[in-house]
C-alpha cells in the first residue's frame, strides 16, 4: 500500500469513527420513546387534560412502548406533586383506555411487579438517604426552613415519597425525575420545586438536551407561555 492510500485510509477510518461516536452520542442525549410518553402523560396529568391524556395514554402504550405499571408508577408518584385528585382522575381514565383497548382485543405488556412493602425499620433515614443521592447534598435532620417549621410535612415528605414510591424500581430514578420535571413544568406558581428539581434530574445523567427536548413537548402538550417559564428556569442552571 503505497503513502497516498494508506493516509486516504486513515482519513475515512477517523471519519467513521467520528461518525459513529456522534451516533451513540445522540442515541443517548435524546428523550427515546418511553420518556417522550412518560413526559407527555405526567404533564397532561398535572394539568388535568384528561381527554388530551387519553389519547396519549393510548400512544404511551402503543407507539411508545411502555407498561402498564410503568404507567401506573408514573401517575401514582404524581400524586405527591399535583396532589391525589388529578393522580386519581389520571389513573380512572387509565382504567377506561385498558378496558376499552380490552374489549378490542388489545394486550397490554404489563411489565415488572410493582413493589408494595417497605419493610426498613426507619422510612425517614431511607428516604433523607434517596434525597442526598438526587441532591448530592447532606440532607439534615429536620430540613431547615419547612421541616423545621412542620416536622410532619418534613416527615411525609421523606418517609413516604421518597422512601415508600421510590422503593419501588420499576422506575428509575431518572425516569422518576422525568416524570417530576415534566409535571411542574406544566404548573404555575411553582419554579423553585422546578429549578430544584431539574438539578436533581442531572444529578440522574438527564443531560441539557434531553431538558430542552422535555420543554418543547410542554409547549406542544401545555404551551408556549408555561414552556417559556420553564426554560427561564433553566437557564439559570449550570449543565
Amino acid at each position: 500500500m503505497n503513502t497516498s492510500k494508506f493516509l486516504k485510509w486513515i482519513i475515512l477510518f477517523i471519519l467513521t469513527l467520528n461518525i459513529n461516536t456522534m451516533n451513540a452520542q445522540n442515541k443517548t442525549d435524546i428523550l427515546n420513546a418511553q420518556e417522550q410518553g412518560l413526559v407527555t402523560i405526567s404533564a397532561l396529568t398535572a394539568t388535568g387534560d384528561l381527554e388530551k391524556l387519553k389519547t396519549e395514554l393510548h400512544a404511551a402504550l402503543d407507539a411508545a412502548g411502555l407498561s402498564i405499571n410503568e404507567i401506573k408508577e408514573a401517575l401514582t408518584q404524581l400524586y405527591a406533586y399535583c396532589g391525589f385528585p388529578r393522580s386519581l382522575n389520571a389513573l380512572s381514565t387509565f382504567q377506561s383506555v385498558l378496558n376499552d383497548r380490552k374489549s378490542k382485543g388489545i394486550t397490554d405488556k404489563e411489565g415488572k411487579e410493582i413493589v408494595v412493602e417497605n419493610n426498613v425499620a426507619d422510612k425517614y433515614e431511607q428516604g433523607r438517604k434517596t434525597l442526598e443521592i438526587l441532591t448530592k447534598t447532606p440532607q439534615l435532620k429536620p430540613a431547615p426552613g419547612f421541616g423545621e417549621f412542620t416536622p410532619r410535612i418534613d416527615a411525609f415528605l421523606k418517609e413516604h415519597l421518597f422512601a415508600d414510591i421510590f422503593i419501588s424500581d420499576v422506575l428509575s430514578f431518572q425516569q422518576r425525575e422525568l416524570v417530576t420535571i415534566s409535571a411542574l413544568a406544566a404548573m404555575t406558581g411553582v419554579e423553585p420545586q422546578l429549578q430544584a428539581h431539574i438539578g436533581m434530574g442531572k444529578n440522574t445523567g438527564i443531560t441539557a438536551n434531553q431538558i430542552i427536548a422535555l420543554f418543547d413537548i410542554i409547549e406542544k402538550s401545555i404551551g408556549k407561555e408555561q414552556a417559556e417559564i420553564a426554560r427561564t428556569i433553566f437557564s439559570k442552571i449550570k449543565f
